[in-house]
């Protein structure tokens, strides 16, 4: 993408501080509910907790600027298996956010028209933002940047309202909820509660991560800080300035629309108009956060053979329609079949996007032991890792352990394997596809053999037979096909374990039989005494992949890449490397998606 093309701070920012800032609208009486007047106090908690992840997102994607965040920091740093459940965990969390998203603004729609028809308004917000994101991610940024605006005057009019009405009215409210009896008995199991809920109110905050790339330089990391204090701001206050203006039993009867209920007292009905437009527009800035998001992941584990490559195609604006017309439809089936009840996908919600979080953590960790020499802007301490993989753990653990209201309602855990169970499978088959059509094969041969001892010497046999064959012969081809993607790793001159390394890793997570090990000298430079008799001995212990042992003269970077990618038809992300020291003239980035290996 061209440099001009690529999104600013501002445009980067909205698209998704649009999701992050509108858990405003809900994480103050979501946390009230389980933390009473303490709920402020989980919201600062929370605050803290993003402010150490700031650092911990500004070190792997600095040192890994490309799309797919926790995807990308697990496939870098471990097997593709691990890397593709993080996938799997973000596309649900994803879907999750934008059926939540739209269906919650089409409710909040309805208290202005009372007439609406929620799910049909609902499929047609998501098809609205589908075709955005399909005309192009800097189309869809500019609705973004207004909806951000908008909503972050509409929140400072409603404090200062609220300031207003209390110098007017005095704080008794806050008083007599201070003395309340809590819910769960104790402080401390009120705020773990309360902390394990508001945890909710930072979703979006890894959406950053997915579109990556489509960011100018260095502005990734000032949409973590922006997020960071938009949400570290908006949401204590607002839970603070609700305990102040009504009583908590009050607030829990209107949690569904709180903020318009208090806009409301404070200002008078203009106010909660406002309120409500202005929360149906963020929501659905949320559910264009989840198009943005998706396409960047789901574009990159497709180039990385986990989803068939038809998905790929893309129209003139550049975008991977295909993929955003699938998660169009996967929304609306979900949608469809909770029959409009998203709550039934709260548990998908809070535990995907809480266990994408803690992958990220993961991450980060494995880069610090694995990618030492790998050159990165900024460094997160250990401690701030332990701390936050500890504060996300508990985060899951509470929302586990929460019991809905409603005792028909399943547990988060229940709804949540429902869905992560089948998402899994499909991945598992995906990385295993080889496997399984071989195994199809010996199974096909299995049932056949006993069939065809039966019809011997009848008008049967031929006919069964060739079908055999044919059907045989179509999977066979299909592996080949699958099998015949070439594999590159650039050498500087690794030693035996270092090279076999590199085949066992490609053998355990790559469909190939082909693997180019090219090593790039320069004018006067000779080969690494015995590179090429490892490489023989490397040839030898893996005889199901053709070793291929290529020396060139030229320089080493994204030019040679290109041009080796075009030449040889072999995208750049089935090509290799070992991690850069400081002392390497390239980012990582700019080679074009090459990934590291060891």
């Amino acid at each position: 993408m061209r440099e001009e093309k690529k999104l600013g701070e501002l445009a980067s920012t909205s698209i998704c501080g649009n999701d992050i800032s509108s858990s405003v609208l809900y994480v103050s009486a979501l946390a009230i509910s389980f933390a009473g007047q303490y709920a402020w106090i989980t919201l600062l908690i929370v605050a803290l907790v993003l402010f150490t992840f700031r650092k911990i997102y500004g070190e792997v994607v600095g040192a890994l600027p490309l799309n797919g965040g926790a995807y990308n920091a697990l496939l870098n740093t471990t097997s593709k298996s691990m890397a593709s459940m993080a996938a799997c965990l973000t596309l649900l969390s994803y879907m999750a956010t934008a059926v939540i998203s739209a269906n919650e603004a089409m409710h909040y729609l309805h208290h202005l028209i009372p007439n609406l028809p929620i799910i049909i308004a609902t499929i047609g917000i998501l098809a609205i933002f589908a075709f955005l994101t399909v005309s192009g991610i800097t189309e869809s940024a500019k609705v973004a940047i207004g909806i951000f605006i908008f909503h972050l005057t509409t929140m400072v009019v409603l404090v200062g309202s609220i300031i207003i009405f209390l110098f007017q009215n005095g704080t008794a409210n806050l008083i007599d909820n201070w003395n309340r009896p809590l819910t769960f008995g104790s402080i401390g199991m009120a705020i773990f509660f309360g902390f394990a809920a508001s945890m909710l109110g930072i979703s979006g905050f890894e959406s950053s991560a997915n579109f990556v790339e489509e960011q100018k330089k260095g502005v990734f990391p000032k949409t973590l800080k922006n997020m960071w204090i938009v949400v570290s701001v908006l949401n204590p206050l607002i839970a603070f300035l609700a305990i102040c203006v009504l009583p908590i039993p009050e607030i829990k009867l209107h949690s569904n629309a709180l903020l318009s209920h208090i806009g409301a007292i404070s200002s008078g009905d203009w106010l909660a108009i406002i309120i409500s437009v202005d929360a149906v527009l963020v929501l659905c800035g949320a559910v264009l956060t989840s198009f943005v998001g998706v396409s960047g992941l789901l574009e990159r584990i497709t180039l990385d053979r986990i989803m068939p490559n038809f998905f790929l195609k893309k129209n003139k604006k550049g975008s991977s329609y295909r993929i955003i017309i699938l998660f169009f439809l996967l929304s609306v089936s979900v949608l469809l079949i909770t029959k409009g009840e998203v709550t039934l996908l709260a548990g998908v919600y809070t535990l995907s996007f809480l266990s994408v979080m803690a992958l990220f953590v993961i991450g980060n960790m494995l880069l610090k032991m694995k990618r030492k020499r790998l050159p990165r802007p900024e460094k997160a301490k250990w401690t701030a890792l332990i701390f936050a993989l500890s504060a996300v753990i508990c985060a899951i653990i509470g929302n586990i352990l929460i019991v809905p209201e409603d005792p028909t309602q399943p547990r988060n855990i229940v709804v949540f394997l429902e869905y992560f169970i089948p998402t899994t499978l499909f991945l598992v088959v995906m990385l295993n596809r080889t496997a399984l059509l071989k195994f199809l094969i010996n199974l096909i041969q299995y049932f056949f053999a006993p069939i065809r001892r039966w019809s011997e010497n009848s008008d049967l046999e031929i006919p069964l037979r060739k079908a055999v064959l044919v059907i045989s012969k179509s999977l066979n081809n299909n592996i080949h096909r699958i099998r015949d993607q070439e594999f590159v790793f650039f050498t500087k001159g690794d030693n035996v374990a270092n090279l076999n390394h590199v085949m066992t890793y490609i053998r355990n997570n790559e469909h190939t039989k082909r693997i180019k090990i090219v090593t790039v000298l320069r004018e006067g430079e000779e080969v690494v005494e015995n590179l090429e008799s490892d490489i023989n001995v490397l040839d030898r212990m893996y005889p199901e992949i053709d070793i291929e042992f290529i020396q060139m003269i030229a320089k080493f970077g994204p030019e040679l890449i290109r041009e080796l990618s075009e030449k040889w038809d072999i995208p750049a992300n089935f090509m290799f490397v070992g991690s850069p020291g400081d002392r390497f003239p390239y980012r990582i980035e700019e080679l074009g998606g090459v990934r590291l290996i060891i």
